[in-house]
């Protein structure tokens, strides 16, 4: 049986069955509001019914502005970027822009310098004002319009970024441990290539140091960022002949997979073990996990503001805005001493 090709829809036929011209149909489909009502609606019907498509990139070509901004990030289902793109789409929804989206779909993928260059190269040169990358790994990028960086990977790129004070919510949650009485504290590492894990890493140390406790090597285990890899590295120190009193985890994710740990070698949060994290998603209040604000949904949306200034042609206040972090203290923690009580009393 022969098969049958689809013709591609045209803006010329869009124009004919409206009984418009070619121009009026364009108009429509950049937004202009010079167009009657009545005949924009029209217009808007018959595109939805005949399926047409209008090429972005053809669009961009015949014009400076595109109003169109793109979004490059590692994995759209991970809820750290769910919390910043929250942020990202309300200030689009504010704006007279609208937003393209690409993800790898994994945040393990390798090669992702070369993805994200290759991405913003060719969102940039032809489709979109500007683009913000979510937790950007490559140091520079070549583009013809302005990018900007939510969290970056490394600690000093060379285009604007929105950043969390990792380094002071680390210490935070060291001072608040170590003011409970622990000196047993556990640090389940993020991944070593991002410059906001290895600022953790770096205030948690500190912290210590400037306490006065010896740091254990032996406490301080690798982690990626994932419950996988969280709960492996919590087995992995709850199994010490000397175990932890308390963890810290790099992040909400890898403190959920400390409590998939406990819970499977029968010990209680916070009766017999205290948990921090790091974030903020959604799901640590759920858990009356102890964790670090530090506002992802307010970086995408200063970031996007930021990126929207450039894409209009003004200049920025800083090229790196920092956002300060906060500690969240919930039901995950208890005092040495507490500790001790409670586990008499079951």
């Amino acid at each position: 049986m022969p098969t049958q090709k689809k013709r591609t829809v045209t803006i010329q036929d869009v124009a004919k069955t409206a009984g418009v011209s070619v121009s009026t149909v364009s108009r429509v489909l950049n937004g202009k509001v010079d167009v009657a009502g009545e005949t924009q609606e029209r217009i808007l019907e018959i595109i939805s019914k005949l399926g047409y498509t209008s090429n972005l990139a053809a669009r961009s070509m015949r014009s400076h502005r595109k109003n169109l901004l793109g979004l490059v990030v590692p994995d759209i289902g991970f809820p750290y970027s769910i919390e910043v793109m929250k942020g990202i789409n309300r200030a689009i929804v504010e704006s007279t822009f609208d937003l393209l989206v690409y993800t790898t779909g994994d945040i393990h993928k390798t090669g992702t310098i070369l993805h994200e260059q290759h991405y913003v190269s060719l969102l940039n040169n032809s489709l979109t004002d500007g683009v913000i990358i979510v937790a950007s790994a490559a140091a520079e990028f070549i583009t013809n319009a302005p990018i900007i960086a939510v969290d970056p990977h490394i600690i000093n790129p060379n285009y604007p970024s929105v950043q969390g004070t990792n380094y002071h919510g680390a210490l935070d949650v060291m001072e608040y441990l170590i003011s409970l009485g622990h000196r047993r504290i556990a640090f389940i590492c993020g991944r070593p290539e991002i410059g906001s894990a290895e600022r953790r890493l770096k205030g948690y140390r500190e912290a210590l140091t400037q306490a006065g406790i010896e740091i254990d090597e032996d406490l301080i285990v690798p982690g990626d960022f994932t419950t996988a890899a969280g709960h492996t590295s919590a087995l992995q120190l709850l199994r010490l002949k000397n175990p932890p009193t308390a963890i810290f985890a790099a992040n909400d994710m890898s403190a959920i997979g400390v409590y998939q740990a406990a819970e499977e070698m029968g010990l209680r949060i916070p009766e017999d073990l205290s948990v921090v994290g790091f974030d903020n998603i959604t799901e640590a209040k759920y858990l009356g996990l102890t964790t670090v604000d530090q506002s992802l949904s307010e970086m995408g949306y200063i970031a996007t503001q930021m990126l929207i200034k450039m894409a209009n042609k003004e200049t920025l206040d800083v090229q790196v805005h920092k956002v300060p972090t906060k500690l969240v203290k919930r039901t995950s923690c208890l005092a040495v001493a507490e500790m001790s009580v409670a586990g008499k009393q079951m």
